[in-house]
């Protein structure tokens, strides 16, 4: 999900206004329709979006709004009467942020009360003309990009039903971004003329809606009983559903259903990468280790480099107890996307139970480093360089690293 959503978003932002291409995707896994944008060119999408968009476009309508409050610089125009406390509120929110991707759990809904509800709910409330603004640009983007500008109202319409049997609380993007009927109207208006058009679906949409869905729902029956149904009654995105129902028996560890889906899906296209990674998925699951690593290993000779294979590499080696190797396998990919905190993430805990300890600390410090967390960053640094005192090379690393800190800290509060 991350490539193929990190895929939208660079090729959407080369039709956009923006002026520096440089983008960070942060998928944060939260059933809650939500997706912001903030200076720096961090853009934050809730899986919870998938829940709303019927299609690629209608998803692709809201990464290109918020694409566009970047390049109308909306949020640092609003912040700037206030910089001082804009930086420390910038640090809360990206903390936030990551934490709900990597974290999850009740520490990022601690860090929401605390810095979500200060600068989300506050700073990141566009005034109407910033939305009229951000409207005409994406809708710009859209066309650029050879999207269904119509998915843009479409959405928007959407959401607007969603909020009227949702209580009294509405999804989470309406609270920053109000829609009325009027808005709606206004970009019907817009897109009149370019949406007669007929646009062509990806079929990866269905895909990864449905592993979204999966994730994202309660219990597994509720996954089951709604691809089970689709499939009945003879949905148009067949593999889709069956697909979803594969990934919810994973789930539920039914194994057998969730294979016998699988094979299904492969027969009729047996190199679809999608269904690969998933039949993979059951392998681990049940602990084929040494099937699911020669697989990916095939796989990998194909597709060099590809981001999801070696992640579920090194998955398939930290389940094996082979500690080491899922070291490599995440050390490679944090060279790969030294940006990504994920990977930080991860390799810290592996280089923990591969008994790294100075490796584990450095891990954790460039996480930190990531999310805007410096003090806990240099204590990291300086708890490992107590260990690699005898080692010159680490050592001299380590102590770059401690400059470099000095120096993104300095930067930091001249902002």
């Amino acid at each position: 999900m991350q490539i193929y959503l990190e895929q939208l978003l660079y090729n959407l932002a080369t039709y956009s206004d923006l002026e520096d291409p440089r983008l960070e995707l942060v998928i944060v896994k939260n059933p809650s329709m939500n997706a912001f944008a903030v200076p720096g060119g961090v853009v934050g999408f809730h899986t919870g979006v998938f829940a709303y968009a019927e299609n690629e476009d209608q998803m692709v309508s809201v990464l290109a709004h918020e694409l566009a409050h970047l390049s109308q610089r909306h949020f640092s125009r609003g912040a700037e009467a206030q910089k001082k406390n804009a930086v420390f509120n910038m640090a809360g929110l990206l903390a936030t942020i990551v934490l709900a991707a990597t974290a999850g759990g009740d520490a990022a809904s601690a860090a929401m009360i605390t810095s979500q509800a200060l600068t989300m709910d506050n700073q990141l409330r566009y005034s109407r003309s910033n939305e009229q603004e951000a409207d005409r640009a994406g809708l710009a983007t859209m066309e650029r990009a050879n999207r269904d500008p119509g998915a843009v109202a479409d959405m928007f319409a959407t959401l607007l039903k969603a909020s009227r049997y949702t209580g009294s609380r509405p999804p989470e993007f309406l609270l920053t971004h109000p829609i009325t009927e009027k808005r709606i109207g206004d970009a019907r208006n817009r897109s009149m003329g370019t949406s007669m058009r007929q646009y062509t679906q990806n079929p990866e949409f269905y895909l990864m809606r449905a592993r979204a869905l999966v994730a994202m729902d309660a219990n597994t029956a509720i996954s089951i009983d709604r691809f089970s149904a689709e499939i009945d009654a003879n949905t148009l995105k067949a593999d889709a559903a069956h697909y979803g129902l594969a990934l919810a028996y994973l789930k539920a560890n039914q194994l057998d259903k969730a294979r016998a889906e699988m094979a299904g899906l492969l027969r009729s296209q047996p190199t679809n990468l999608t269904f690969l990674y998933s039949d993979i998925e059951i392998d681990i699951a049940e602990r084929k280790y040494s099937t699911a690593l020669n697989r990916l290993g095939q796989q990998l000779s194909i597709n060099q480099n590809n981001y999801p294979l070696l992640v579920l590499q090194s998955e398939a080696l930290w389940q094996a107890r082979r500690y080491d190797g899922a070291d490599d396998v995440l050390t490679t990919l944090s060279r790969m996307r030294p940006e990504d905190p994920m990977i930080w993430y991860r390799l810290a805990e592996v280089r923990g139970l591969a008994g790294n300890i100075s490796g584990l600390h450095q891990a954790r410090a460039e996480y930190f480093i990531l999310i805007g967390v410096f003090d806990k960053a240099r204590e990291q640094l300086s708890l490992a360089a107590k260990m690699v005192k005898g080692d010159f090379k680490q050592s001299a690393i380590i102590a770059q690293r401690l400059r470099d800190l000095a120096e993104m800290e300095d930067r930091a509060e001249k902002l």
